[in-house]
């Protein structure tokens, strides 16, 4: 009887660490599957966080220059050729792209405002077969691989000449709204005077952000085309507050980039917007507060862009003027301007607004074997890189444009030595 009794208690001691193993796997198992989120989520870090600075490259897919290099509406093509750019992105150390994904009044995703770009798939309206959506497809991507997205827009710009204009798609704003449109040259543009344009533009805007998780709202240097831009109804309609018509003009795309700055928080207080305006905002030869440089192209005066309003005012959260010259440029001098940008930031410093430098790695890649070209090598862009690191006031640089980076080795072995060293 006792031995019966100490082979059941045995067997129920063996019965009670079977199940307290058990116990202890499950909980260990448990354990290892709560911890993948969190190792995949390590994984998705943020490379600029890192970085601590902005290493950024545009991506323009106007005329098919990056993206895509052929329009088409297969899925699986526009997969590979955004996987190509993404990849050479990664490889190049890159932390941010800033896609442009309005070049036309148009759209690199399902907008409800405005069609498909005929730059997408070939022609404007028509949408990528299997419902594929370019913009969650290179947001998502980009992040898996640790690589922030900026939706890049061009506000204004419809059509660059008559063929573009007579192609667009019935469901354009512009075709709804002709009385919008102001012809320029070869061109066709939304009219930057008319309260509905600024509406339209901000909506859109606002659209990108309440349905994909971009990091960035990117707008780039075109504003008014020209002086002789056909305004006079609008202004005569509008314009009675001032009486110099430039100072209206430059109000009204204040206007717009104020309207966008309110937006853009409302809905994301955190999400980055930025302008990369023309590096000139003006010669101190033409204003007395503009940069020793003497060029008379600006954008103040020929853009009607007032750029440093903008920063004064913390209408944006950063500013990236393309400072596309090179060091002793004759009239515009790259030192010389690197200065007076560092000089506006500083001089709002309360505002809080970042310097982001433009470079202009494209002129190495045209430069080809020209020995005699100062930006032949990639030197020039090394120079300016190493500027701008050394300038306290500068917040990192945008490279323009991936497909003519990803050509030319001086330029890559240039960002080798900058981004993978470090």
């Amino acid at each position: 009887m006792k031995r019966l009794e100490r082979t059941l208690t045995e067997i129920a001691i063996s019965l009670v660490f079977v199940i307290l193993a058990m116990v202890l796997f499950g909980v260990h198992e448990k354990k290892t599957e709560e911890k993948k989120p969190k190792e995949a989520k390590e994984e998705a870090v943020m490379r600029r966080e890192a970085d601590q600075e902005m290493r950024g490259v545009w991506v323009a897919s106007v005329e098919n220059l990056d993206y895509p290099a052929v329009p088409t509406a297969s899925a699986e093509e526009l997969r590979a050729q955004a996987d190509a750019v993404l990849d050479g992105v990664d490889r190049m150390g890159f932390n941010a792209i800033f896609l442009q994904v309005r070049p036309c009044s148009d759209a690199f995703y399902p907008s409800e405002i405005y069609p498909f770009s005929r730059y997408l798939t070939g022609q404007q309206g028509l949408a990528p077969d299997s419902e594929f959506d370019p913009l969650a497809y290179w947001v998502e991507e980009a992040h898996k691989r640790g690589l922030e997205l900026h939706a890049w827009i061009n506000p204004y710009r419809i059509a660059r000449d008559l063929a573009e204009w007579e192609s667009l798609a019935e469901g354009s704003p512009a075709r709804q709204h002709p009385d919008w449109v102001v012809q320029y040259q070869e061109g066709y543009y939304f009219n930057p005077a008319l309260p509905e344009v600024r509406d339209l533009v901000i909506g859109g805007v606002t659209e990108i952000i309440e349905n994909y998780q971009v990091d960035g709202i990117h707008l780039d240097d075109y504003f008014y085309p020209g002086a002789d831009f056909n305004d006079g109804a609008s202004y005569a309609a509008f314009g009675a507050d001032f009486p110099d018509i430039g100072d209206w003009r430059r109000n009204n795309v204040n206007l717009l980039v104020q309207g966008l700055d309110t937006a853009i928080h409302e809905v994301k207080q955190d999400l980055e917007f930025g302008v990369s305006p023309a590096g000139i905002w003006a010669s101190n030869t033409m204003h007395p507060e503009g940069s020793a440089t003497t060029s008379s192209f600006s954008s103040y005066f020929s853009l009607y862009a007032d750029s440093r309003t903008w920063v004064r005012e913390g209408w944006v959260d950063y500013i990236a003027p393309q400072l596309y010259w090179e060091m002793g440029h004759a009239t515009a001098d790259f030192s010389a301007l690197l200065e007076w940008w560092s000089g506006v930031v500083k001089e709002a410093e309360d505002k809080n607004v970042k310097l982001y430098v433009g470079l202009a790695d494209y002129k190495t890649a045209e430069a080809g074997e020209d020995g005699n070209n100062p930006w032949y090598g990639g030197g020039q862009v090394e120079r300016q890189m190493g500027a701008c690191r050394e300038n306290d006031a500068v917040g990192g640089t945008i490279h323009f444009r991936y497909g003519l980076i990803a050509g030319c080795p001086p330029i890559q072995q240039v960002l080798g030595q900058a981004y993978l060293k470090d």
